[in-house]
Parts: structure tokens; C-alpha cells; sequence
């Protein structure tokens, strides 16, 4: 390998989502493997993997830590191995002699010419302007005085570490306040959401109650034959299959506003909101769930559950949905609303935690008071998309769907 080869991040791993440069794998200087993990890109959703295009050394890191990246951005280059250099393990790199002076001294006096600075890359261009550092704070460690990424993330960590001390306490501390940094992820739900409810759709919730004993004695009896397959019959399977019902009686629920037409989806992809703890929340989707029966619908979801706890879903997992399901009752929630809609869908289901209650039955023309278990569910529904009496016909449709399971 005689040229440079860009490392680039895939467009199919990461389409429709913002992402950030989390951490790289290697160092500049070291040898790494084809197909060998090389930098973590965590996106809105999940954390990737992009791997080395080839065997070589790490030449060069364009896309620092923390800055985000487009898809087909190059996020590095590699280059040959050295004759007699092994593929494996870190390469010996000299190391540089120590500066004498102070911290604040070495950061704050010149390094570079104006020569080196003219020939920084973009990325280091745009890394300086980020961590607000001029060319001649930095000392480049490249060829001829070249500034590198790695110059700036270190210059950056002498000048915080030079204006912080004596003191050993983080910017804006607290006594008895324990400072926990935003992740990506949490940065981008919170966005998401925000624009979502405050900035996007007009948010309404009607709420019903649903008795789940027809649903439960069903599962009773199909449960044992699912496990013979390896399946897991969860309720969430059931209001799937209800949603999917539901749905075909008011397509607005599984449609999307634009300026000049509300589009209405033929396939029916159905998230399910999943939490990650205090990871945040990832949302799966079931593909063209109307085409699947109960076990279908296990199944998928099962596969689902799996790879989100063990940290393996894609972003091609998490694309497309066209309706979403927050089975926010399993952690004990009876009743939530809004929950805010995964734009750009236009509703979302919620179902809260199930319990015994009394309930009033006629049986026989009188009226008795029985134990029933039940749950409330909520749709929340963009106001551009649907109306009230569509809210309310597609959870008269779910309901009685989950009341009459047979």
C-alpha cells in the first residue's frame, strides 16, 4: 500500500442520523488489520463500529473525537506498513522532550510559524476554531511544524488544565451537586423531542381503559407451544397485533404531514420504544407488521429485544418506523401523556402498567362488581394528521380487539 486510503464512514450504517466521532480504537502510528475496529461513531440512535478498509498504520486522524460527521465523510487515512514493522501491536514512537515551562506558559506562547499554519488541514481548522485556541498556541508535532489533530487536543488539554489550577473543582461546581456530561445521544433525544412537541405537531391525547382478561387467557394457553419454538409470548406481541387492526381502520394513524399532503404508508412498520437505561431510549422496528401473525410477531420481536441488549442493533434497525408502541407500563407507569411523538410519524401508542381493578359488569340484567385485570392506554396523535373521533375510533378498534381476543 503505497497511497493514503480514506477511512469513510458508510453512508447504509448511519442514513437519516446525526453522528459524532466517540472514540478511536487506535492511535496515530499503530498497525491495524483489514476489517479490524478502527473508530466508534455514535449516532442518535446507536453506537457503530467503522472498520479499516486494509492492513496498514494509522496515519492520520481527520475527524477528531467529538466532532460530528456527515455520511462518506473521511474520518481518517492509512498508510503502508514499514519494511520489517509488524501488523500487530503499537508502533515505538520517541518521545518528545518535555517543555520546561509552566502549563500556561507552553500554551500561551507561539509555536507555529505562519509556514505550518498554512498548511493545517480543515479538520484541524475547524477543531481550533471549536476549542477556541489560535495556530500559534499549539505546537505542531507534524512535519516541518505541521499542527495535527492530536496538537490541538493536547494544547487544549494544557490550556484547561493551566486556567483551572490551583483550583481542583470542574467549571460551575457545587458543593453536594454531582456534574454528569450530556452523551450524544442524550443531546440529540433531547433535541428530537423539544422540536417534536414544541416545534413540529400539535400534540393531543384521549386515554382509555382496556381489560386485558381475554388477551391473558389466551396467552395461558398458547404460551407453552411458543416455548417449544423459542419464542417469548409477551403482552407487547398482542398490541402489536391490535395497533396493526387499529390501524387499517384509521390510516391517518399510520401516515406523515408535509406542507402540501398528508402521506399515508401501505406497509405498516411499527416501533417499539426500547430504554437503554441511562443510555436513553432506541426505538426498533418491526418491518410490515400487518403481513405477520401472533408468532410472527413474537418472533421479530424477540430478535429485536435481543440484539438491544446486547448492545447490537443497527441504524438500519431503527429506520422507517411509521408508528411507534412505549410499553411504558413495565416499569410501573399507569398513565403518560403527552408522550411525545417520534416525529416524522403522526401517533403513539402508550400502555400503561397492568392491574387488578373492580369493574361494574351487567350479567344477567344486573350490575356487579368484579375483579378485572386492566390497564389504560393512550394515543397520542398529531392534531395536523388526525382528529379527535379518529383518536378515538382507532382506540375503540384497539380495545375492543385486545377485549375480544380470540
Amino acid at each position: 500500500m503505497s497511497e493514503l486510503i480514506d477511512v469513510v464512514l458508510p453512508a447504509d450504517q448511519v442514513e437519516g442520523t446525526r453522528s459524532q466521532v466517540q472514540r478511536w480504537l487506535k492511535t496515530v502510528g499503530q498497525p491495524v488489520k483489514r476489517h479490524e475496529p478502527l473508530v466508534e461513531i455514535e449516532t442518535d440512535k446507536v453506537t457503530v463500529e467503522v472498520s479499516s478498509p486494509g492492513d496498514g498504520v494509522l496515519a492520520e486522524i481527520v475527524a477528531a473525537e467529538g466532532v460530528d460527521v456527515a455520511p462518506g465523510a473521511v474520518l481518517g487515512r492509512l498508510g503502508a506498513v514499514a519494511a520489517g514493522q509488524a501488523t500487530a501491536g503499537p508502533v515505538a514512537v520517541a518521545p518528545a522532550a518535555a517543555p520546561k515551562a509552566s502549563a500556561l506558559q507552553a500554551a500561551r506562547a507561539p509555536q507555529a510559524t505562519a509556514a505550518a499554519a498554512s498548511r493545517m488541514s480543515p479538520a484541524v481548522r475547524r477543531l481550533l476554531a471549536e476549542r477556541g485556541l489560535a495556530a500559534d498556541q499549539v505546537r505542531g508535532s507534524g512535519e516541518g511544524g505541521r499542527i495535527t489533530v492530536e496538537d490541538v487536543l493536547a494544547a487544549k488539554s494544557q490550556v484547561a488544565a493551566a486556567i483551572a489550577a490551583p483550583s481542583t473543582q470542574p467549571p460551575h461546581a457545587e458543593e453536594g451537586v454531582r456534574r454528569v456530561p450530556h452523551t450524544p445521544m442524550r443531546r440529540r433525544i433531547a433535541a428530537h423531542m423539544v422540536e417534536s412537541l414544541l416545534h413540529t405537531a400539535p400534540h393531543v391525547t384521549n386515554v382509555f381503559e382496556c381489560d386485558m382478561t381475554a388477551v391473558l387467557t389466551d396467552r395461558g394457553k398458547r404460551k407453552p407451544e411458543f416455548e417449544r419454538r423459542g419464542l417469548s409470548l409477551t403482552l407487547t406481541a398482542y398490541f402489536v397485533a391490535a395497533c396493526v387492526d387499529a390501524i387499517r381502520a384509521v390510516p391517518e394513524a399510520n401516515g406523515r404531514w408535509t406542507d402540501d399532503a398528508i402521506l399515508l404508508h401501505d406497509r405498516i412498520d411499527m416501533g417499539i420504544a426500547t430504554a437503554l437505561g441511562d443510555r436513553g431510549l432506541v426505538v426498533p422496528v418491526i418491518r410490515d407488521a400487518g403481513s405477520l401473525d401472533l408468532a410472527g410477531i413474537a418472533e421479530a420481536l424477540s430478535k429485536l429485544i435481543a440484539k438491544a441488549r446486547e448492545d447490537k442493533l443497527t441504524p438500519a434497525d431503527l429506520r422507517g418506523g411509521s408508528f411507534t408502541i412505549s410499553n411504558h407500563g413495565v416499569s410501573g407507569s399507569l398513565v403518560a401523556a403527552p408522550i411525545v411523538i417520534n416525529q416524522p410519524q403522526s401517533a403513539i401508542l402508550g400502555v400503561g402498567k397492568l392491574e387488578k381493578r373492580p369493574v361494574v359488569v351487567n350479567e344477567g340484567g344486573e350490575d356487579r362488581i368484579v375483579i378485572r385485570p386492566c390497564c389504560y392506554v393512550t394515543l397520542t396523535i398529531d392534531h395536523r394528521v388526525l382528529d379527535g373521533f379518529q383518536a378515538n375510533r382507532f382506540m375503540e378498534t384497539f380495545v375492543r380487539r385486545l377485549e375480544d381476543w380470540r
